[in-house]
């Protein structure tokens, strides 16, 4: 799920208007990339567009958008900010950023995208910005560089993604008349689950450790552990807020690798070396997975080498699994920094699947949260 659109779903089932802002385009160097949101209210800011100047003045912005709600309940907007000109970022480069207002008759349109974020389905949302009178700059690319487009409503389209497009993108584009100042500018984006799977075995130190901080990262995390009073207490495992972790007290943990989906992050950290060993010749021999960690020592790895190479694992496979948990150079043993260093060799592993995954002619693992289609 994409924490912006639950997020809105809150806000406005509780009769709050806000403003969401989107990068709809980059020019050159830029804080963070099209597509990214944040929401705005009277009071607050969720979410980040990439902080500094540009933030606030966007957060002005889109206030002053929230004022004009008072006239046209759904305004929109769009303007251009240079980063180093005007906002004295070292960016240097420009930002063309999207504001909607958004109100409760919104909520048809966000709970659509909500059921199908859940299911796993990209979808296409398309919303549409009148051009400004004056046009666009002289000797500016059409549509780009406009400063700022006002619009009447029109409803917000969610569509289907061209066949074989699941990865998420923005685009800003004129239909063909903006230019003279008698068109609209749309902003395209495919909006993809973001959510990639993880399945964490052990509920020990280490293991609640690092539950706190996938809490806050965009992943489904499945805790597994045999041992059921080793799992926090239902107000302990409230505290930690993290939604995104669901818990599995499972006398059969081996199960969870069975029922987790192509492109699933794997982590092993139980407190029996026995279960450790089996588990780890369950997920190799799937082989589809985007990373699979064990907490331990160099040594257990060697005997492990040796144990899986004696079952059949190919020695390839092998060489997949990270034991040693964890990026090298950090050596300090707390449950707290472990789970800091395993979740940052996770996060490399999941860019890494990503980019690989975007690459011309690429056909293997999916990439985390989707699935091959037929």
């Amino acid at each position: 799920m994409q924490a912006w659109v639950t997020d809105l779903q809150h806000l406005l089932a509780h009769g709050d208007a806000a403003v969401l802002v989107t990068v709809a385009r980059v020019e050159g160097s830029a804080p963070r990339e099209a597509g990214t949101k944040m929401i705005v209210t009277r009071e607050a800011a969720r979410h980040t567009i990439g902080g500094g100047h540009l933030e606030w003045k966007a957060i002005e912005t889109a206030r002053q958008v929230l004022r004009d709600g008072m006239r046209m309940p759904h305004a929109r907007r769009l303007k251009r900010f240079a980063l180093g000109p005007s906002l004295g970022q070292c960016c240097g480069g420009a930002v063309v950023l999207a504001f909607e207002r958004l109100d409760v008759s919104d909520l048809g349109w966000l709970a659509t995208l909500a059921r199908r974020l859940a299911a796993g389905a990209s979808t296409v949302r398309s919303v549409s910005f009148r051009s400004s009178r004056n046009g666009t700059p002289a000797g500016a690319p059409t549509g780009v560089n406009q400063p700022e487009a006002d619009g009447a409503a029109v409803a917000v389209m969610l569509s289907e993604p061209e066949p074989g497009v699941e990865t998420p993108d923005c685009l800003l584009w004129d239909t063909g008349a903006a230019s003279q100042g008698d068109g609209t500018l749309l902003l395209t984006e495919t909006v993809a689950p973001n959510d990639w799977p993880v399945v964490l075995f052990g509920a020990g130190h280490v293991g609640a450790a690092l539950v706190r901080v996938l809490g806050t990262l965009p992943c489904r995390v499945r805790w597994v552990d045999a041992r059921d009073a080793a799992f926090p207490s239902p107000e302990a495992f409230a505290a930690l807020n993290a939604p995104n972790v669901a818990i599995d007290a499972n006398d059969a943990p081996d199960e969870a690798i069975d029922a987790a989906p192509p492109g699933t992050s794997f982590i092993v950290m139980t407190h029996d070396h026995s279960l450790d060993l089996e588990l780890a010749e369950r997920i190799l021999r799937r082989g589809d997975f985007v990373f699979f960690g064990m907490i331990g020592s160099h040594t257990k790895r060697k005997q492990f080498e040796h144990r899986l190479a004696a079952r059949g694992i190919d020695p390839l496979q092998i060489a997949r699994m990270n034991c040693p948990l964890g990026v090298d150079g950090i050596v300090d043993k707390s449950p707290e920094v472990i789970a800091i260093s395993a979740a940052a060799q996770l996060l490399q592993a999941i860019e890494a699947a990503t980019a690989a995954m975007h690459a011309p002619g690429h056909a293997g693992v999916a990439a985390p949260g989707t699935t091959h289609s037929a």
